[in-house]
Parts: C-alpha cells; structure tokens; sequence
C-alpha cells in the first residue's frame, strides 16, 4: 500500500516545458479537491538532477501523490527510485518513457540535435524501471500518432507522436490504460484527468470507462 499523502499532489511537466504547462491539469484536480501544485524545472539547462534533489526535498515536508507527463514523470520514479527515498503516495505516469526514448536516442546521436535534449537527455534515454515496491504507479499512454516525435523515430508501432505505447510499458505498473490523446493532447485531455483522479483515489483506472468513453 502506498504511504498516506491525503490530498497533496504534485504535478511535473515534460521535457522543455514550464510548470506553467501543467496549470490546468492542476486546476482539473483541485476542482475534484485535491491539493495540487505544479513543480518546474529547465529541463535543457539543469537536467534532471537539481529537479530530482528539489522534489526529494519537497517530500521531507511529508509524503505526496506524484503525477508527472513525459520526461515529469520519469523524474518522479527517479527521485523515489535514489537511496534513502522519502516517502510518496501513488504516481501517475502520463505518456512517460520509463522504458527509455527511442526518439531520444535519435536526437542524442546526431551532432545538429544532440543539444535539444541538454542535460535531461541521459535520463530519457535510460527511462526508470525500478521504484520501491510500495509504491503504487499507474500510467496514461496516447495513442494518437501526432507530434514531431515520429518524424525522428519513424514509429511502425501503436504511439502517440513521440512515445511509443512500447516504452511506456515498464514490468512492475500497478496498471496501464490507452487513451486516443496524442503526447501534447494527453496533457489538456478530460478523460486523462479522470483518470488519474480515479488512481490516485483508488489504485486502478477505470478501463471500462475507457473503452465506452464515459470517463
């Protein structure tokens, strides 16, 4: 069972987005009355690491429900993942790499892109497997194939324009849901914030809210 962490969320964005990206996300779920706030980063500039040192000291003030959008949420996993690991609730992955980027991989191995990944680049290309066992984890995927994504890694597999449903797909998920919402779609979608409320709030998704689309 995940540690306690009531109403407190914090929600992370993605690669070369600011916390200001994942405001209405936020908002949705303090609508449905959680405490939610977003936690930024430059994620060119600094990399994963101060971000990761930050959100473990955000977690000493006590424990809190993690939901993180593309490289956000791999952050949250890495920063439990480290020795010592404060304690956190349940995370919701939405459209995370925890299996590694392969788009990333493309972009790291050309010299006129390498930079646009900057120092989170690493992190994306490895992805984050492990976590501690109590740790509940659930992730949102899209299956929509829009995003310049799947210009780089030339996708012959189910994705969602810059992750494929593959790389999402990490042993040890509490569970895993599709939603037709491409990578940036996922982010201002209804039915992810649905989602996420109800794993937060229960451990599952509701999939077969899913499949009918009364989510």
């Amino acid at each position: 069972m995940p540690e306690p962490a009531g109403q407190r969320v914090i929600v992370l964005p993605g690669l070369w987005m600011p916390a200001v990206s994942m405001a209405w996300f936020a908002a949705q779920l303090r609508a449905r009355g959680f405490d939610a706030g977003t936690l930024g980063y430059r994620s060119i500039r600094d990399g994963a690491t101060r971000v990761v040192d930050e959100l473990r000291e955000v977690l000493q003030d006590g424990p809190a429900h993690l939901v993180g959008h593309s490289l956000g949420g791999v952050i949250a996993l890495e920063a439990l993942r480290r020795r010592d690991a404060p304690a956190a609730g349940r995370v919701v992955c939405i459209g995370s790499p925890l299996c590694g980027s392969d788009a990333a991989r493309t972009l790291r191995s050309r010299a006129l892109t390498a930079a646009y990944l900057g120092r989170s680049g690493p992190l994306l290309e490895q992805g984050c497997v492990q976590w501690p066992a109590q740790v509940e984890v659930g992730m949102i995927a899209g299956t929509r194939p829009r995003g310049l994504g799947g210009l780089v890694a030339r996708f012959d597999e189910p994705h969602d324009g810059t992750v494929a449903v593959r790389e999402t797909q990490a042993p040890g998920l509490a569970d895993h849901l599709l939603l037709p919402a491409s990578h940036t779609g996922l982010m201002f979608s209804g039915d992810a914030v649905a989602q996420a409320v109800r794993f937060l709030r229960e451990g599952a998704f509701d999939h077969a809210g899913a499949a009918s689309g009364a989510v």
